[in-house]
Formats: C-alpha cells, structure tokens, sequence
C-alpha cells in the first residue's frame, strides 16, 4: 500500500483517529482532517483543515491532497455529530438541518470534490462510517438515525454509478463505541417538560452501553478491510453487536425486532416516566 493515499475526515479523535492510525501503519499515506486543521500530539499521519459543511474549505483539502501525492486513492467519511439524545420533538427544524448539513451533506460534499481525481484514475475507495442506527429504528435518536439511513440509501445508489469506474462505495456500521461522541452532543434545542425524565434516564443508559461498546479500533480494522478488499460489499457491521443486529434485521420477524428494541431500550419504562 506504499503508494495508497488515503483523506479521513474527522480524524482528530474517537473512530477518525483510530481509522487514520491503523491505515497508516498499514502502508497508506495518510491525510486526516478537522475543522481547524491543528495537532497537538505527535501522530503517524498529517493533519489537514477541512470542514465539510464548507465546499470551499472541502476542495481546498482535496486540493492540498492532490498536488502533494497526485492522487487520492480511499475516502473515509468519518466526520459527523449527534444532538442529545430526547423526544425527536424536541429538535428544532433548524437544528435538526445542522445535523443533516453535517453528517449528510458534508459526507456528499466531499465525495463530489473528490469523484473527478477518482473517475481520472479510473479507481477509488468511498467509505462511509455510517451506523446500525442506519439500519434500526433508534428511538430519541430520530434525527441522527435519519441521517445514517440517507448515508445507505445513497452510498448504495452511488456504488451502483460507479462500480463500471472502477470506484467502490462501501457503508462501515458500527453499534455502540466507546468514544466522547456522545458526551460531546449538543444539547435538544426545543426542550420538553414531559419528556425531562425519560430524556434523564436515556442518558444514563445511553452512558452504560458506550462505556461496554467496542473500541475505536475495532472499527478500524472493519474500514481497512473494505479498503483492500478485491472484492468489497456495500455495507460492512462493524463489532458483534452490530453483526448480531444485521442477522436480526434480516432475518428475524418484525414484530420481534421491535419487542426487542423496546426491551433494549427500556422504552415502555421511559414512556411510564414521560407520562
């Protein structure tokens, strides 16, 4: 993979770092991004300014790729947020387009600065970190679930235009992971009084499961195998909660996945509680 050159965006911490870490000890010259572009820890890859909300700042990055190494090889769409998790009321229209603008269209900005160098060289890597949120109904996470279900929906499209280029688009899904994801969401924007106490209790239990999630670094090996596989699928469970989840939407009747979600979730608990 020496002459592999890959851009990870949101790569700064949590899941992008560990991506960026692992592909570079794996051969790949790597580019991670954030906002601000700056590192204060010594790392085994570069780091870039990008902000995928802005396509100036976007192609600028893919610009400074391009004219150092000639060439962008993978893609890791990483960078993305979630707002405190809460009743889907409780996220005003406004935020809930911050969230979109971000984690959807941020993914497509980059993966449109970056398609003609991959149509040139007639090969290229997209991976998207999406999520079993993308999969799963995610009660009080509704607008982050949205848009990892729009990151399937249109990673598959795209995958299908472009497999006959030569370009492969792959959705990486992982469940919980322990990162700071969660404790650095921002706050619902349209808060509730009925649902103070279940949001009370979903935090908690949301803390529970993140701090047993999977490493980072589980993730990583996940997106480092779609990178060098011959043959790569679109959509790629990342930890064996998420594998066991994939089977169970598969293959498991409806209304059992739903019995079991609710029990996961505590959700006949919290709705005593909101009522």
């Amino acid at each position: 993979m020496k002459n592999k050159v890959a851009l990870v965006t949101g790569a700064s911490s949590g899941i992008g770092q560990s991506i960026a870490e692992l592909l570079a000890r794996s051969g790949y010259t790597v580019y991670g991004t954030s906002r601000k572009g700056n590192a204060t820890e010594q790392r085994n890859y570069k780091i870039i300014a990008l902000d995928v909300n802005s396509e100036e700042s976007t192609q600028a990055a893919i610009n400074t790729v391009i004219q150092a190494e000639g060439r962008i090889d993978v893609v890791v769409n990483n960078a993305g947020f979630g707002v405190e998790a809460g009743g889907a009321e409780e996220s005003s229209i406004a935020q809930m387009q911050q969230v979109f603008e971000t984690n959807f269209f941020g993914v497509v900005r980059v993966i449109q600065a970056v398609l003609p160098y991959m149509r040139q060289q007639k090969q290229g890597r997209i991976i998207n970190i999406g999520s079993m949120l993308g999969l799963l109904p995610a009660p009080y996470m509704a607008t982050y679930s949205a848009t990892k279900h729009a990151i399937e929906g249109y990673s598959e499209s795209l995958d299908h235009e472009l497999r006959t280029r030569g370009i492969r688009v792959s959705v990486i899904e992982p469940a919980y992971t322990k990162t700071n994801f969660e404790a650095n969401a921002p706050a619902l924007d349209s808060k509730i009084e009925e649902y103070a106490l279940a949001r009370k209790a979903l935090a908690k239990l949301m803390k529970t499961a993140i701090e047993s999630g999977d490493d980072p670094m589980v993730v990583a090996k996940v997106v480092l195998k779609a990178a060098n596989a011959k043959h790569p699928k679109i959509r790629y469970p990342a930890g064996k909660l998420a594998c066991r989840l994939n089977f169970l939407r598969k293959f498991a009747p409806a209304a059992l996945m739903d019995k079991g979600i609710r029990q996961e979730m505590k959700l006949d608990m919290l709705d005593h509680i909101a009522g």
